[in-house]
């Protein structure tokens, strides 16, 4: 039976009209700012430069792990405290580009820094540390201003769920291209003699001085700053509503306060927003912290860790078609939900998996016969590892952009910023917590795997809180 939402009936058909009608420039052009954002994501924060900064500057696996929870911990709080009021104010200010702009010039060159972070005579650990703590609060304050405009990017209002899946298949496809450019141009140069690969690596780049992962951050610079410009040229913007800063930030809180006030009069909207705290947290955590997982775990190095970031980022690409698919077929919710439990049960099995084992218990002999003869992932369990990873992708791809997708649909229309504030606070609010969570368990045990318990619990904890939430159905 088809759930009805609020005011569906003004909508009917409106997912199907949305599809015969062709992208605008502004459509597009948010798809593109999605995208070149995210590689940062890709670059920095997961494939590249984390397990640079934990295997190389700070020297020990566990303990990187430990101090790059550490660092989310810091810039989750940050978030969570400002996200809303942020949020709020720029609902009241009206236009969103000027934000953008200005985060993007707190981001550039934060990440053109992180070409000095080398472990003797650079930029020092706390100064690198502090460089990825002021990246990450830009990036979250970032997706306020960029969120809260889908709505106005998209031709139709049904087009939204389209231009959310297509922002993170872009993402996708343009992290792959950027870390083939990395392997191909820096990685295999001088390990590989096969066809097409440079003989030494571009730029004249040492990988013995490690300088091809610390290129992640002016490259990350270079393909942002390029897809800001379409962005900010023709996304449509919020009017100005006559109000100065100092007056939006006041209007702001007021209206902050008013939204938390009637948050019970918009309770299936606060339903979810707690929902999404715990799971997408979870997500989160793990995209962080996978990349050193991987690494620490399995012990692989940068041209391991590049194809693995490759395969993931091609095949995730894929939850951003699956995502618009599964909202129609059966909404944003229960897409939601499918997509959660997709990701809980391979990372469960992901959790077992060690050189020497598969899923737990299956002895493996890591000095027996290959199981193929590649140049990488030449055993069982690395490539059992690898297609828990591909699961894994698709579906936190898919979650982001259903979930997205669900927040349009509950939302108050005249308060869809503000809401984006709320839910950037749903997405960042616990990722001090569970960050703290993995940093203590790490310590505590001093194990990566017991690490990441804490995610496991987040993202069951906000798969059930779902169950509670009214609404997202599919459309009639």
């Amino acid at each position: 039976m088809s759930e009805v939402l609020d005011g569906a009936p003004a909508r009917l058909g409106v997912e199907q009209a949305a599809a015969r009608k062709p992208l605008t420039r502004g459509g597009w052009s948010w798809v593109l700012h999605q995208g070149s954002r995210d590689v940062y994501v890709v670059l920095v924060t997961i494939y590249i430069f984390a397990p640079y900064f934990s295997g190389v500057l700070v020297g020990d696996p566990v303990r990187g792990q430990a101090m790059m929870a550490q660092i989310a911990t810091t810039y989750g709080l940050i978030v969570a405290l400002t996200a809303p009021i942020l949020g709020a104010a720029v609902e009241k200010y009206g236009p969103r580009k000027p934000l953008a702009a200005t985060l993007l010039t707190l981001m550039l060159p934060a990440l053109i820094v992180l070409w000095w972070a080398t472990p003797v005579g650079g930029l020092p650990l706390a100064a690198t540390a502090g460089a990825l703590i002021v990246l990450g609060v830009a990036y979250n304050w970032g997706d306020v201003a960029a969120n809260s405009l889908l709505p106005r990017a998209a031709a139709e209002p049904g087009q939204a769920s389209l231009l959310s899946g297509l922002g993170y298949v872009f993402s996708n496809g343009l992290s792959v291209l950027m870390l083939i450019l990395m392997l191909w141009g820096f990685v295999l140069p001088g390990q590989v003699d096969w066809p097409g690969i440079p003989k030494t690596p571009l730029l004249g780049l040492s990988t013995g001085h490690h300088e091809p992962s610390r290129l992640s951050g002016p490259l990350s610079a270079l393909i942002m700053a390029l897809g800001a410009i379409p962005f900010l040229l023709w996304t449509p913007d919020a009017p100005r509503t006559g109000l100065g800063i100092g007056g939006a930030l006041k209007a702001g809180l007021a209206l902050l306060r008013d939204t938390f006030a009637n948050l019970r009069g918009h309770r299936d909207v606060a339903t979810f927003l707690a929902a999404r705290m715990l799971y997408c947290d979870g997500m989160t955590a793990l995209l962080v912290f996978g990349g050193l997982f991987a690494a620490g775990v399995m012990g692989w190095g940068a041209l391991e860790m590049l194809v693995y970031g490759v395969s993931l980022s091609l095949v995730g690409a894929l939850g951003g078609f699956l995502a618009p698919k599964l909202d129609r077929v059966l909404g944003p919710k229960r897409a939601v939900q499918i997509e959660i439990a997709g990701c809980l049960a391979a990372l469960i099995c992901l959790l077992g998996m060690r050189p020497d084992r598969i899923l737990y218990v299956f002895a493996y002999d890591p000095a027996g016969p290959a199981a193929w003869d590649g140049p990488i992932y030449r055993t069982l369990p690395e490539l059992f590892y690898v297609g828990l990873g591909l699961v894994i992708a698709i579906c936190v791809t898919a979650q982001y952009a259903s979930s997205r997708t669900l927040l349009v649909r509950l939302a108050p229309a005249d308060r869809t910023a503000a809401f984006f504030g709320l839910y950037a606070l749903s997405g960042t609010a616990t990722v001090w917590l569970g960050s703290a969570l993995v940093a203590a368990a790490t310590t505590l045990f001093h194990s990566q795997v017991a690490g990441f318990v804490p995610i496991v619990a987040l993202m069951a904890l906000g798969a059930l809180g779902l169950f509670a939430v009214r609404g997202g159905g599919r459309e009639a």
